[in-house]
């Protein structure tokens, strides 16, 4: 990709995009699921009873419960008709509870009406469903409804929730139901005298990583982030990246089952290592016992460390490297860097890892591992031997297809606030903009695209040519490429940095359409948050970048990404600014209320109230700014 001496890449390489780390993604390293793999559970323990063993649920039984779930979310959030539609529902569930479990469209039906259920009811069906765990639990439906009972438990396990349900028994009719308590702990011991069966199955892993969850009271993003039943309307409006872990309080007796759980990973370790669907429960575990057991999950680590360390010696090194390179060992290993503690991930690189940096970098599957560990640096002590040692081959990676190390890497200067300057000149000079000087002002659609200058102005210059100066209006002709996932990370990194003066002159020098094309991009669009949030950039940085868009606003109202850019600018704007922007958009005031975007920004700008009663407006939108100084204010006291 280079230029003579600069580089010894062939000129013009375009830098991949870097393989996917997914299920089989091309270029991940990773084949799909279940090739190569040995079948688990052995033959004699399968997985999942025969069909013709699951009770069967009549059509009409069926109808039945389709209309009672459509009335009931009709019906009003409260009142005493909510209270006894759903006590009759869950009745009838009780009965009926295996049935629907395993059933397809039987079980998504449960699974939304656990969420409206209260906690006797719940407990009722739990109880019901408990003499046929296995089958439940390790059936590609059941397992599903289990889940979705064990999600129930942040919302009901409080105590004013159980007060209030015991009230609602007093007279006995229902007859006599195990506490929620019970029924929790009554299912770990049943997976915890069988661990291995559960956690090596197919569906029945879902359940032990979930009852993992539920016994530390920690609901991971991963799992929020899917949600399965019913949602009340707050939780259906908060915005995704609102969904971080969620901590709830449990009793005791769960964080020793807890506890208990953790010492049957140790006593087969090997499996927990080795297994593609064990492996994934241990991840979990790692990730719970962080949050609310750390001593547990430091011994843990020390166990999984200490085992890979006593196999067989690599020719290059530490053992631990051969596992790097593994495709199942290597996500768990993954985790582990993750959790860490600094002092003992230091002790890690050091004993494992130094001097082997750019061989995982280039690996197609230990470069992953890789990049945990550099998200996992938070000490300058750390960063500066990995940034020592992997500097000089940043444009070697990027070629090989692995940009995620180099934004990892950068990410990490960002955390630490060091080596930042050394790190930008580099980027500059893999992507062929440090020499000569007047191409730097090009490396944000370089840095946006993942191109050397060469590939991204389709020059031909020949191997060790002198590099071409910068043409201006060669630069403004042409059309802004397509912006890359990592390329976003990779500016919104440089825009933190302590001195992001490169970066945004850069951005400055983008004609209002190109800035346009980066605000209407999915990713693209995150470049812009960077620049209005980012500590390091000044007002008057942020305001000769944004001045670009003029001419802009209405297509960038009528964008789904662009308009919610727009709205981000309006709510940091000045009164001054917000005039123009008022204005711009007002000459298309019908376009705006016509298109399914910007009539949003029309109303969140009042445009109607601007161009009808201009007085009224100003005072209204002098009160807002006046309001935000004040809240502004507050929170830098």
């Amino acid at each position: 990709m280079g230029l003579g001496p600069r580089s010894p890449h062939k000129v013009g390489r375009r830098f991949p995009a870097g393989g996917k780390r997914g299920r089989g993604a091309k270029g991940s390293g990773r084949p799909l699921p279940g090739s190569k793999r040995q079948p688990w559970p052995p033959p004699d323990r399968r997985s999942e009873p025969p069909p013709d063993s699951h009770p069967h649920l009549s059509p009409e039984a069926l109808g039945y419960f389709r209309r009672a779930l459509s009335a009931l979310k009709e019906a009003p959030e409260t009142g005493e008709e909510r209270d006894l539609m759903v006590h009759n529902i869950m009745k009838e569930v009780e009965t009926q509870a295996l049935a629907l479990s395993t059933n397809r469209t039987g079980s998504e039906m449960l699974q939304e009406l656990l969420g409206f259920s209260p906690l006797k009811p719940l407990c009722r069906v739990w109880a019901a469903l408990r003499s046929n765990l296995r089958t439940v639990a390790c059936h590609r439906c059941g397992v599903h409804v289990l889940q979705s009972a064990l999600l129930q438990l942040p919302r009901l396990l409080g105590s004013a929730a159980e007060e209030e349900e015991e009230q609602e028994g007093e007279d006995g009719k229902d007859g006599p139901t195990e506490t929620l308590e019970e029924l929790v702990l009554g299912l770990a011991a049943e997976v915890c005298d069988d661990f291995l069966f559960y956690c090596g199955d197919t569906h029945g892993s879902f359940v032990v990583r979930t009852l993992l969850q539920v016994l530390g009271g920690t609901i991971l993003e991963s799992e929020r982030a899917r949600p399965r039943g019913f949602q009340s309307s707050e939780a259906q409006k908060a915005p995704a990246q609102e969904c971080k872990p969620a901590d709830f309080e449990v009793p005791e007796t769960f964080l020793n089952r807890l506890q208990d759980l953790t010492s049957s990973f140790l006593k087969d370790i090997a499996v927990f290592i080795t297994d593609k669907i064990s492996s994934f429960c241990l991840q979990v575990a790692l990730q719970v016992l962080h949050h609310k057991l750390p001593e547990f999950c430091a011994y843990l680590c020390n166990a999984v460390i200490g085992y890979l360390s006593t196999r067989s010696s690599s020719v290059d090194g530490s053992p631990l490297l051969l596992f790097l390179r593994d495709q199942t060992s290597s996500r768990l290993l993954e985790q582990v860097l993750l959790v860490l503690e600094p002092p003992r991930l230091q002790s890690l690189f050091e004993e494992h890892l130094q001097g082997q940096l750019q061989t995982l970098a280039a690996h197609p599957i230990a470069n992953f591992p890789l990049q945990r560990l550099l998200d996992a640096v938070t000490t300058p002590e750390l960063l500066s031997p990995v940034f020592e040692e992997l500097s000089p081959v940043l444009e070697a990676v990027l070629a090989q297809g692995h940009p995620g190390v180099v934004i990892a890497l950068v990410g990490a200067c960002r955390r630490v606030g060091a080596c930042q300057a050394k790190v930008l000149q580099l980027l500059l000079e893999a992507f062929h903009c440090a020499e000569p000087s007047s191409r730097q002002v090009a490396c944000v659609p370089l840095f946006a695209t993942l191109m050397a200058y060469e590939v991204y102005y389709g020059l031909m210059e020949e191997e060790g040519a002198v590099p071409a100066e910068h043409q201006v209006e060669m630069a403004a002709a042409r059309a802004l490429g397509d912006v890359t996932v990592l390329g976003s990370l990779l500016l919104q990194h440089l825009l933190h940095f302590s001195t992001p003066g490169l970066v945004l002159r850069s951005l400055g020098a983008l004609t209002g359409p190109q800035l346009l094309v980066l605000a209407q991009s999915p990713a693209g669009s995150h470049v812009l948050d960077a620049i209005l949030t980012s500590p390091s950039v000044t007002r008057k940085q942020r305001r000769r970048v944004l001045q670009n868009l003029k001419g802009q606003y209405v297509a960038l109202a009528c964008s789904r990404h662009g308009s919610r850019v727009l709205d981000a600018i309006w709510s940091g704007a000045a009164l001054g600014a917000r005039k123009e922007i008022a204005a711009e958009l007002g000459e298309q005031n019908q376009q705006l209320i016509r298109d399914p975007f910007g009539h949003h920004v029309a109303r969140n700008v009042a445009l109607t109230t601007f161009l009808k009663r201009r007085e009224a407006w100003e005072q209204q939108q002098g009160a807002v700014a006046k309001r935000r100084r004040a809240l502004n204010s507050i929170l830098e006291d």
